[in-house]
């Protein structure tokens, strides 16, 4: 009993402290998110990206970059590019780039993980593209992308802010409040993902023995970058099944692949698990919604195309130029998270930066209003667990600090 109780204030603690180590730059990834969704209007995006394949994907890559992380955001802005125009290869440009190559999940990736998982998140986000534009273009499917456009509904609402310019908004206070607001939106997007995930996170490292992970991931575990290609790609294919397995977004999940990492998964089944983000139930059920099955199967099969090869290239790109990470260079479990360092003056810092927003947009300009961009639809009841779930792991944080400051 001693040894549950000793585990579970173990695991409460390293959880709130991942978070307290990701806290700044959960912050300015969604100040930075936030800003962009007030002075980027999708009409801006729409406008410009226009039919010509090569050049929609470019402007694709670059608007889902400069966006939110949120998948159903992601999904939402997705739809609405494709039903206005936008080519069948641009549109699942933007849908990749703004769950891959967004600012706040390589800043996330770069406190847990170290720079190469940050290059391997970027230049395999552009695989992820690139890989996708050449399975469409090899399988060409019209008839399934036109069906797709049919099945869209005429009736969606546009909510879409073209009032004055973004230079206009930037250098005015009712921009910043617009801000603030969406700022609060961006949270509310993933608080409860946030709060899972972490959990998880604390528990995984805590609880499960090295044994599982060598089971679940073959040959991992032997503090070795050598694995067979056989070994690689069962990692690859695994990486995914786990991420479906957790059901939290790509920034609640960056904390466990660095605990998979550290448990000796190779650097191809991390990067596989933190790219499946997009292959789960809840956007495959989405799509369908939006698209038909049909073509919601599809763009899962592209998806997880992709990220099969994006990861096995990532993994022996690196590993030609011998600059595959160790294992042992991920050490969270080692880190002592509540000392005075840079990330405490950061965490401050952001904080206060916070505090000015909210005190901005919800006191000094409460009167301004601000509508949020389209989300995908979600699921109630998956919903309704997800925010169950996050009171629950509140409750056992709260007793596992209480139990590892008294016992």
């Amino acid at each position: 009993m001693n040894s549950f109780l000793r585990q579970w204030g173990e695991a409460a603690y390293t959880s709130i402290g991942f978070f307290w180590m990701a806290l700044w730059a959960f912050i300015l990834g969604y100040i930075i998110s936030s800003m962009i969704q007030v002075f980027i209007t999708e009409k801006t995006m729409q406008e410009t990206m226009g039919k010509n394949e090569g050049k929609g994907v470019l402007l694709g890559a670059f608007f889902g970059f400069i966006s939110s992380s949120c998948s159903f955001a992601a999904l939402a802005s997705t739809k609405s590019l494709f039903k206005k125009g936008a080519n069948f290869v641009s549109s699942m440009a933007f849908l990749l780039a703004s769950t891959n190559l967004v600012v706040e999940l390589g800043i996330i990736i770069s406190i847990f993980l170290g720079w190469q998982f940050v290059v391997g998140e970027y230049v395999g986000g552009v695989l992820l593209i690139l890989i996708t534009w050449l399975l469409i273009r090899i399988i060409n499917p019209k008839k399934l992308i036109e069906k797709a456009r049919k099945n869209l509904k005429d009736e969606d609402k546009e909510t879409m802010d073209s009032d004055r310019s973004w230079k206009k908004k930037i250098t005015s206070e009712k921009g910043w409040a617009k801000v603030a607001k969406q700022y609060k939106m961006e949270w509310g997007m993933v608080w409860k993902d946030v709060t899972v995930g972490f959990t998880i996170a604390g528990i995984v490292a805590a609880f499960v023995p090295d044994s599982f992970f060598r089971t679940l991931f073959i040959n991992s575990g032997q503090g070795s970058t050598q694995f067979s290609f056989l070994e690689v790609l069962e990692h690859v294919l695994v990486g995914p099944v786990a991420a479906f397995m957790t059901f939290i977004g790509s920034m609640g999940n960056i904390p466990l692949a660095a605990i998979l990492f550290g448990k000796g998964v190779s650097f191809a089944g991390v990067m596989a698990f933190i790219f499946s983000d997009l292959v789960v139930f809840p956007v495959l059920r989405i799509n369908a919604r939006y698209y038909g099955w049909k073509m919601s199967l599809f763009i899962l099969f592209l998806l997880f195309t992709s990220l099969v090869g994006a990861s096995l290239l990532l993994h022996y790109g690196l590993d030609f130029f011998s600059m595959l990470p160790e294992a042992s260079q991920v050490n969270i479990m080692d880190t002592e998270f509540f000392t005075i360092n840079y990330g405490f003056y950061l965490n401050v810092l952001f904080l206060l930066l916070s505090g000015y927003l909210v005190y901005l947009g919800f006191v000094k300009k409460k009167e301004v209003k601000h509508h949020m961009g389209a989300m995908a639809p979600k699921s109630p009841w998956l919903e309704k667990l997800m925010k169950y779930a996050a009171f629950v792991c509140y409750i056992w944080l709260a007793g596992g600090i209480t139990i590892k400051y008294l016992l």
